[in-house]
């Protein structure tokens, strides 16, 4: 009994500094909606049962998710880039990494939501059909061309580490084009196209990314995981910037709002 005490001490108080890693990351959150609500509003918080325990169950999440991802995603990431590396298998690298940003960014909740929201006021300005299967082509036409740029933009990240290519070279020359596009782009899918970059960096593709780029400038001589290994990230949210402004050409046009 006492070896199984002595066992579970270091565990329990391990789980107690994580719940208070989560519950410190929230606490700017909680303490800005408490203050407004309390001096600005000045009413009481709503169904505050409730709202304590979704904040417990936030704070639980956040902690395993945190968890998560130190066991497996960044593990997982960093040795299939040290698996590529020994093969020297640059096209399955490049194919390996083109799907991981696919995959990942197509299901993304935030660029579904995203997605629907725009067609829906896209019907709504008479851009596109009003029905439902025109609303969720649309909707499903984003999606996919922002997947298929993010997959892109990981292959240009590889590309990037594997050739030694100074990242700011690319940042601004991508966002060269991105201001380019916004005088020719249609004014209904500018906005669309910017909010799109901010909505691929999903919580899955982030870590799984961010970990592949890492091991794959420490597994290449030459390389430094600091200066190259990071970046791939900026790059796909650079990237959904550009096609989703090339969407809106082809379908409405050149400047048609």
């Amino acid at each position: 009994m006492l070896t199984k005490l002595a066992v579970l001490g270091p565990s329990f108080r391990t789980l107690l500094r994580r719940l208070w890693d989560a519950a410190r990351d929230l606490l700017p959150i909680i303490l800005v909606i408490i203050v407004f609500q309390g001096l600005v509003l000045r009413q009481p918080l709503p169904n505050l049962g409730e709202s304590l325990v979704g904040v417990a169950f936030v704070m639980v999440g956040l902690m395993l998710f945190v968890r998560g991802l130190e066991m497996g995603l960044f593990p997982l990431g960093e040795s299939m880039a040290f698996a590529f590396a020994s093969k020297g298998s640059l096209a399955w690298l490049l194919v390996f990494g083109f799907l991981l940003g696919f995959s990942t960014t197509v299901a993304e909740p935030a660029l579904i939501a995203v997605a629907g929201e725009a067609a829906q006021v896209a019907a709504d300005e008479g851009l596109i059909g009003f029905g439902d299967e025109a609303i969720s082509a649309y909707a499903l036409q984003l999606r996919l061309t922002v997947a298929l740029s993010v997959g892109i933009a990981i292959l240009i990240g590889v590309l990037r580490i594997l050739k030694g290519w100074p990242i700011q070279y690319l940042i601004i020359g991508g966002y060269a084009v991105v201001v380019g596009l916004t005088f020719i782009a249609p004014d209904s899918i500018v906005g669309i196209a910017f909010d799109s970059g901010g909505v691929t960096t999903s919580t899955v593709t982030v870590p799984l990314v961010t970990a592949l780029g890492v091991g794959l400038a420490s597994s290449i001589r030459g390389r430094d995981p600091l200066v190259d290994g990071f970046g791939m990230i900026a790059v796909a949210s650079l990237t959904p910037m550009i096609f989703v402004m090339l969407l809106g050409i082809v379908r409405f046009g050149l400047g048609a709002s």
